[in-house]
């Protein structure tokens, strides 16, 4: 039906007749000519009509904006004062001989070009129009480009694209589950897949020593912008390779799909311990385009009377950090105080600070409400820690040590962005040395990756001293975003069935829980290891994206609802009933 893409045509086809087919995006009259803009997803270009076909020049007069077309016309130049430089169709137009309408349209639910005042509830609704929009439009293009590079680099390193089942059992990630009730097997449940994390290994087991899938996944967890009930990984498992061989692969992978995509050499990879990380940035995903560090100051504080500090400082759980913000000291009070109330967020119960406003008058030179409880001694060597200078501002946190890292972290981000510190370009780097497990709320022991995460100690050390293990997990971590995380597998059963004595899983459960992988690692399980991105954040970053939503086809709302579809929906009684559930009854059903 088309010749070409109506983006694409240019100058080397001037005086060529072509036939073109897509959605009106403009429509103008000009002293009787009629110029249409001609879109599809490779761009747009121009169409003129004049009188003199005239049975055309009706039917062109007669469409609107979002139309369906199918034009035919010869490509000429424009003339020097009409090129339009902002399209890449603009130093030529299409001078229309025959036009066939394939489809009308009403009048869009909002103009394209006008979205941002548009709601994205309305934009989610009616989501086939707001995917017309040439910005939507690069995404998933982008998007589709990415993953068909992902695929030819995996497989010209010997992976093997095998899929596993989306009606399963419940994996432990940690979750909710979306479940599927069994027509066949009355009061039974599938769960969807919160990855395939069980069957890569079992595929492992099974010979496949390098596997990928670009897979789908479910989690019923409450969403954020980086966050959908259904998204996409890439999954990776690999047989008879350490950690260092399947970070070198996949550091390989995300390099080549940056150069090729992007023309962007991230370089060689850095690397940071989890301690490392939490320390000096307080996150295991910490930005490094941001030169800002927290610096630990418990040891000056442990003797002041300010008890505030002194008393996390004493504490072997606490710390005492300070954030040094260059520049800093002009933030209003107003605006010390949005700081504060934004760190309440993650639990901090204030946030002290001092301003630099004269580093050479010594204590007259600062201001602060809290360097009345310090001697002058101390303020001088937190000083000269800090590296303050003139103009700076000082953030301190004083708390349990999780609450210090996460507020002192977040605020790192926020005014870093505030003030315009974040650096341009790429800042990629893996964080490695995990621990094996944290305290949950009642104490016990979880896993901090999953319970099939191999420790970099033997069975023995760690039964003897688990909370100080640590694990052969490793993340990547881009600009602030984790798009990559996966560890070394356990495969030895003595080791496994420590981790699972530590975390409370005892073997009744275990064989319940995973009965299916147990008994597979008891058949000659090889050493095994993977790696997991999510795409949609990776893709997201790729092109520049503010949320998940952008990189996604037809996405869900925070609420895990779908507004175009209005899924989830009713059922019938009759449904139901197939699958052995009774509809609950509401108040008015039963008359109450």
């Amino acid at each position: 039906m088309r010749s070409h893409y109506c983006g694409l045509v240019d100058e080397n086809l001037i005086d060529e007749t072509v036939t073109l087919c897509g959605w009106v995006d403009r429509r103008r009259d000009h002293g009787g000519v009629i110029f249409l803009d001609m879109r599809d997803r490779e761009g747009v270009v121009q169409v003129v009509f004049d009188p003199d076909t005239e049975e055309h020049f009706q039917r062109a007069d007669s469409v609107r904006s979002e139309y369906v077309l199918c034009i035919t016309g010869r490509v000429r130049a424009r003339t020097e004062e009409t090129i339009n430089p902002n399209m890449a169709s603009g130093r030529i137009e299409v001078l229309g001989k025959t036009l066939e309408i394939l489809s009308s349209a009403q009048t869009p639910p909002f103009p394209l070009d006008a979205h941002h005042a548009v709601g994205e509830d309305v934009r989610l609704k009616y989501r086939y129009m707001d995917l017309r929009r040439p910005e939507m439009q690069r995404n998933l293009i982008a998007r589709a480009r990415i993953t068909s590079a992902i695929r030819r680099y995996l497989d010209d390193h010997g992976f093997l694209d095998i899929e596993t089942p989306i009606l399963t059992r419940a994996t432990p990630e940690g979750a909710r589950d979306y479940l599927v009730p069994s027509r066949t097997q009355p009061g039974a449940f599938f769960a969807l897949p919160q990855s395939p994390q069980l069957f890569k290994q079992l595929l492992m087991v099974s010979g496949f020593d390098r596997y990928y899938q670009i897979a789908r996944c479910f989690r019923d967890e409450d969403l954020r912008a980086d966050r959908q009930p259904e998204f996409t990984q890439i999954d990776i498992e690999t047989s008879f390779l350490d950690a260092q061989a399947v970070m070198s692969i996949t550091e390989g992978l995300i390099r080549h799909l940056f150069l090729e995509q992007l023309n962007v050499d991230l370089g060689e990879f850095p690397r940071l311990t989890w301690a490392d990380a939490m320390e000096r940035y307080g996150s295991d995903k910490p930005d490094l385009r941001i030169d800002w560090e927290l610096i630990s100051i418990d040891d000056l504080m442990t003797d002041v009377d300010f008890k505030v500090f002194s008393g996390p400082a004493q504490d072997p759980e606490s710390r005492v950090a300070a954030l040094r913000v260059p520049g800093g000291a002009n933030l209003s009070r107003k605006e010390i105080d949005d700081y504060t109330q934004f760190v309440g967020i993650y639990g901090a119960r204030g946030l002290a600070w001092i301003k630099v406003n004269d580093l050479a008058a010594g204590m007259d030179g600062l201001q602060s409400p809290i360097i009345k409880f310090m001697p002058e001694a101390t303020v001088t060597a937190l000083l000269d820690r800090l590296g303050a200078e003139a103009g700076d501002i000082l953030f301190f946190g004083a708390d349990k040590r999780a609450i210090v890292n996460e507020s002192l972290g977040a605020l790192r981000l926020k005014v870093a962005a505030d003030l315009d510190c974040v650096r341009g370009g790429w800042a990629p780097l893996w964080v490695v040395d995990f621990p094996m497990f944290e305290r949950d709320e009642r104490g016990g022991l979880t896993a901090l990756h999953h319970p099939f995460t191999a420790p970099s100690c033997t069975a023995e050390t760690l039964k003897a001293n688990p909370e100080s293990a640590l694990s052969q997990a490793y993340d990547m971590v881009l600009n602030g975003s984790e798009i990559g995380g996966g560890s070394v597998r356990i495969h030895d059963q003595s080791m496994q069935k420590v981790v699972f004595e530590l975390l409370g899983i005892d073997e009744a459960e275990a064989e319940a829980k995973f009965g299916f992988l147990l008994s597979a690692l008891r058949h000659g399980a090889p050493p095994h290891a993977g790696l997991a991105f999510g795409l949609d954040r990776l893709v997201m970053l790729m092109v520049g994206g503010q949320s998940i939503r952008e990189v996604i086809a037809f996405p869900k709302t925070q609420s895990a609802q779908c507004v175009m579809t209005e899924a989830p929906g009713s059922v019938s009684d009759q449904q139901l009933k197939e699958l052995s559930l009774r509809p609950r009854r509401t108040e008015s059903q039963s008359g109450a």
